[in-house]
């Protein structure tokens, strides 16, 4: 069983629907027990660095994240969650869980496109990957897939956790992370096949783990 944590900050419910459609069983909870015992955890997310920081530390939710990492448990980030990783975000200058070393940055408002093009923000739509380090989480897919992409700040790990990068405006991550702990910058549950593939990539993971 996955856990979808619960704090606030948005896409829970479909992210569990695109799990129910893999046949995935999960729940939906910011219960630390029913976090613990689960196989891996997803952290999902949309909104703002702040409010979501700020509930997390309120309900104790930072520990039980940093606690799961430390022992071993799956995790994987997306959109918020991706970001709120690592150690800072410049949205609303907000220290953030500092699992990960890196920051998060806002993108500059003149970006243009490689045609000349104005690269409006927030970012929204459909982009490829161009991989680096495919791992576990990126087994299998076709190079020509694409991901749905909404937002106005871009990850910066440190540069050996890159796994993929996306060209909008400029090069930014969009999928960092190592073995047992990843985060994409894109919406994994409104991506289609490409996105549902990398949801079972994960659970197929967290299954291994669980019964090695």
């Amino acid at each position: 069983m996955l856990a979808i944590l619960e704090y606030r900050a948005g896409n829970q419910t479909s992210v569990r629907r695109a799990l129910e459609h893999l046949g995935i069983s999960c729940t939906v909870t910011a219960d630390p027990a029913v976090l613990g015992t689960a196989e891996g955890i997803i952290f999902p997310g949309v909104g703002a660095a702040g409010q979501a920081m700020e509930h997390l530390r309120s309900t104790g939710l930072d520990a039980v994240l940093r606690q799961a990492i430390d022992s071993g448990q799956p995790l994987l980030g997306i959109c918020l969650g991706c970001q709120i990783l690592l150690e800072h975000s410049e949205e609303n200058n907000e220290d953030t869980l500092g699992i990960v070393p890196g920051r998060c940055l806002r993108f500059a408002d003149d970006m243009r496109q490689e045609d000349g093009t104005p690269a409006p923000v927030p970012h929204m739509g459909w982009n490829s990957l161009h991989v680096r380090r495919a791992g576990r989480l990126l087994a299998g897919l076709d190079p020509a897939s694409e991901f749905y992409f909404v937002h106005s700040y871009f990850v910066e790990p440190a540069p050996e956790l890159v796994m993929a990068t996306t060209t909008y405006g400029r090069e930014f991550c969009s999928v960092y992370g190592r073995d047992g702990l990843w985060a994409v910058q894109f919406h994994l549950e409104k991506s289609g096949r490409p996105g549902l593939r990398i949801l079972q990539n994960f659970y197929e993971y967290c299954r291994e783990v669980r019964h090695a």
